[in-house]
């Protein structure tokens, strides 16, 4: 693990290679799973608050599911908040584009200059997914391996391409670019003590 202001960086996040294959996998971290996107206490009062802008871009499902359970839902197995599913499967917040791809309505109003909230950091991180422990002020970033995403990890592969790389956008968003470059300096040097060994 690598310490980055007192979080701690998996070095697989610098040294494993991934970049979205949306016309390989279509989306489907958006529709599989037993969960919604996790998310952080802060964004919950957020979907409320931009759902009716949203409302608009989602399928009629969509809207059903959140009038019914509400933009998010507590989950027992990851003990989180989440973004609330259709019948336990897609996020409500998913819509698709004309070539199947799943669409994240959020993201949808967000460039559409609706709301200024791009969409819930988890799904801006992945494959990155945070583990954090307020009461001990732990937060740890981890790798996460998806069967669905081996495109995405070929693609990056062939591309050369690291997690933090393709990650930047999001990263700088959660955690600000000092943290970035700080984090891009460790993985050169992790970089160049492997070449040595």
């Amino acid at each position: 693990m690598i310490i980055i202001q007192e979080i701690l960086v998996s070095e697989e996040v610098t040294e494993e290679k991934f970049i979205c294959n949306l016309n390989a996998c279509k989306g489907a971290c958006c529709w599989e799973g037993d969960f919604g996107a996790p998310l952080e206490k802060e964004e919950l009062s957020v979907l409320t608050d931009i759902y009716p802008k949203v409302a608009p871009y989602l399928t009629e499902a969509g809207r059903d599911a959140i009038q019914r359970q509400s933009p998010f839902t507590w989950f027992m197995g990851m003990q989180q908040y989440g973004t609330t599913l259709i019948d336990g499967a897609a996020c409500a917040f998913m819509t698709r584009d004309v070539l199947g791809i799943a669409q994240c309505g959020i993201e949808m109003a967000y460039r559409d200059g609706k709301t200024d909230f791009q969409k819930p950091i988890s799904c801006h991180l992945y494959p990155i997914r945070v583990s954090k422990d307020e009461e001990v002020g732990f937060e740890a970033l981890n790798y996460d391996r998806w069967e669905i995403c081996s495109p995405a990890c070929a693609l990056g592969e062939k591309e050369q391409v690291p997690v933090y790389q393709f990650l930047k956008a999001p990263l700088i968003r959660k955690y600000g670019a000092e943290f970035f470059e700080e984090l891009e300096a460790a993985a050169g040097y992790l970089e160049q003590q492997k070449k040595k060994s």
